[in-house]
């Protein structure tokens, strides 16, 4: 069910109900904000507070309100709630703890839920929201909010956090912080599909500890596309389900984030991994909207932070690309001959205090093909130095702007070294005032438009299932082959005396059947080039069960095929080097299933063995095509057995420069 969030998030009337320093601290916090609705405070007692009049109960009030605070004890909120929504109000905070968090608390949970019915609530156990566009906000605590006509939303499940952040001296105009408690009713997903609504926000940065329902993140994901929104992410916590499938080599490669990774990619939605990262992507989107690419240029009037710019982007999807005619020929028009003109650019400080000479030269470095220019200028001191002699790097930084439309960023190398003032007066000029040059890089990278190819394609969910059998490999190969994949000749046998191998060209591979990690236990052997060496290898393994198969030859590079379900983000498909050495190389990437063939390719073409399957140094190149081949059909019998199905693992699949054949297989199915 989709709820109506606008009057909660928007409200015209508040109503704070319960005593106590929490609720107290709520009505100074609307006062501070000069909101301009009604405000009413409801309490047994009655009498007055702060010279305002206090209702018995709900029923004196004049009307239903917009948006409640209830800040009374648990079992207290759910008699409120059931009122509150009983007399059609919009929405309310529930900031009491003791629900799903608790051991007891599921029953309260049920209650809260059911007194509820279709009115929104926040929480339980959260702080509740702020919103800086209208001066409207239900929050029990300092903050560090101003108001502001737009800027980027904010949502987190930590109340604490999220006070930490609205206390950043980074400029960072700041819509809506929003707390989402335990989610009981109303999801993250939820209140930023309800954030999407308000024109004034441009970005919305989410810290999400878990997904819940995957269709409503798609349907964020997608509106937020169709509203040309960006979305940036923290993902904490880790997925202990995915830790069931631990007889596998792809449980390992996956790890308990992959499913998290997988479904930000599919959704669009940039990761980053720290806070202050988090705030300066957000401060990019929210003037820039998300960055065409990763070329980016930088000036500096010192060749140390150059080298470290272009040192910070290595291994990262940014890059300097090397100055073209019309940049050169107007840094040379501005600097002269004594500047080395390159990209990155130390343009020494010929030109410091010459506001006009300093324009020039900002503005001769902005291409329309770069995405951001970033001017690198770390500020003194006020309390010990006059940053006066700075203010000519501000005005020309605004000036270039102006002058340009390019996307022009300041940096500082140090995040306390760009002054909030300073940043302000930045960003009012349209230019990003960036903290700290790492943080900087990081958020540009970030910023940078993800592909949303398979958008469009419902995620396949996974329900919790208990573990049932494990097919043996003959038995999980032939599935496979129903679908496309193929396998080698087989044949199963006890004995290894009465098998018939007359149509079986040797070399052949021998295999104990029934054990897991074959080669650790001295479970295979290849290249047996006839019978006597069969029966003499499999007089030496653990097992009185075997699986011949034909030898494959010609192996250009082995790769690891595996999918894991993941009742918190679904199917997960993780290709990656494979064979013996699978968790050493620890060469992997994992999507979700379904992908399009598009997403697919482009996840094995991340792989640092890549670079073998198209022929590395002359050797001959793999066949990409029966590769893709492979894993289509793999996915195929994923999606044919959704309901049962645990996990598949391919490894090696042995890629040929004429074939894709699979060497092992493994499913595992559920009860």
């Amino acid at each position: 069910m989709t709820r109506d969030l606008s009057r909660l998030l928007r409200p015209s009337s508040v109503a704070i109900i319960g005593g106590g320093a929490w609720c107290r601290l709520v009505l100074e916090q609307l006062t501070k904000s000069a909101f301009g609705g009604e405000i009413w405070l409801v309490h047994p007692k009655g009498g007055q507070i702060d010279g305002r009049a206090v209702f018995p109960d709900l029923a004196a009030l004049p009307m239903a309100p917009d948006a409640a605070f209830i800040g009374v004890n648990r079992d207290a909120t759910i008699q409120i709630v059931a009122e509150l929504s009983n007399m059609n109000a919009g929405g309310a905070v529930c900031f009491a703890s003791g629900f799903a968090e608790v051991s007891d608390g599921d029953d309260r949970n049920a209650a809260l839920l059911t007194a509820a019915a279709d009115m929104p609530i926040l929480g339980p156990n959260c702080y509740g929201m702020i919103n800086n566009l209208d001066g409207a906000l239900l929050w029990p605590d300092q903050h560090g909010c101003v108001p502001v006509d737009s800027g980027v939303a904010i949502l987190t499940q930590s109340s604490n956090i999220a006070i930490n952040l609205t206390m950043q001296s980074r400029a960072l105009p700041i819509s809506y912080v929003v707390t989402c408690g335990n989610q009981a009713q109303t999801t993250q997903a939820d209140i930023a599909l309800g954030l999407l609504d308000d024109s004034r926000v441009t970005a919305i940065g989410l810290h999400i500890e878990g997904f819940g329902d995957l269709a409503k993140w798609q349907n964020l994901a997608r509106l937020a596309r169709a509203k040309n929104i960006p979305l940036v992410a923290i993902k904490v916590g880790r997925s202990v389900q995915a830790q069931a499938a631990t007889i596998s080599h792809t449980a390992s490669l996956a790890g308990d984030d992959a499913g998290a990774a997988a479904v930000l990619e599919r959704l669009g939605i940039a990761r980053v991994d720290d806070l202050p990262t988090f705030l300066e992507t957000l401060k990019i989107l929210h003037v820039t909207g998300p960055l065409a690419n990763g070329d980016i240029a930088t000036i500096s009037c010192s060749g140390g932070e150059a080298s470290l710019a272009a040192d910070l982007t290595h291994g990262t999807r940014l890059s300097f690309p090397p100055l073209n005619q019309t940049q050169h020929d107007a840094l040379f028009a501005a600097l002269g001959p004594r500047v080395a003109l390159a990209n990155p650019l130390d343009y020494h400080t010929y030109v410091w205090r010459d506001t006009a000479a300093m324009t020039a030269a900002f503005s001769a470095m902005i291409d329309p093909d770069l995405s951001l220019t970033m001017l690198i200028v770390d500020f003194p001191r006020a309390d010990r130095c006059d940053p006066a002699d700075w203010d000519c790097a501000v005005d020309a930084a605004r000036a270039t702007r102006a002058q340009t439309g390019g996307n022009v960023a300041m940096v500082a190398t140090l995040p306390e070294l760009m002054p909030e003032h300073v940043a302000t007066t930045l960003l009012a000029g349209g230019v990003i005032p960036l903290s700290g040059l790492r943080e900087a890089l990081m958020a540009t990278q970030a910023a940078i438009a993800l592909p949303t190819t398979d958008l469009d394609i419902d995620i396949c969910a996974a329900p919790s299932a208990q573990i049932g059998t494990t097919l043996t490999e003959a038995a999980a190969k032939t599935a496979l082959a129903a679908y496309g994949l193929r396998i080698p000749q087989q044949r199963t046998t006890g004995a290894i005396a009465d098998i018939d191998l007359s149509d079986m060209p040797f070399p052949v591979v021998l295999k104990g059947a029934g054990i897991a990690h074959k080669t650790e236990a001295g479970a295979v052997t290849l290249n047996l080039p006839d019978m006597r060496a069969v029966q003499a290898a499999a007089s030496a393994m653990p097992t009185e069960q075997f699986l011949i198969e034909e030898m494959i030859t010609g192996t250009v590079a082995e790769l690891l095929i595996g999918v894991i379900k993941d009742p918190a983000h679904g199917f997960v498909l993780t290709i990656g080097a494979g064979g013996v050495l699978t968790e050493l190389m620890q060469d992997s990437a994992s999507i979700l299933v379904p992908s399009s063939e598009i997403c697919i390719y482009k996840c094995l073409t991340r792989l640092k063995i890549h670079k073998l399957l198209h022929g590395y140094r002359g050797a001959p190149a793999a066949d990409i095509d029966a590769i893709m081949r492979a894993i289509m059909a793999v996915q195929d019998y994923v999606l044919a057995n959704v309901d049962h199905l645990q996990e598949i693992e391919i490894n090696p699949l042995i890629c040929t420069p004429d074939s894709a054949i699979a060497a092992d297989a493994l499913i595992r199915t559920s009860q």
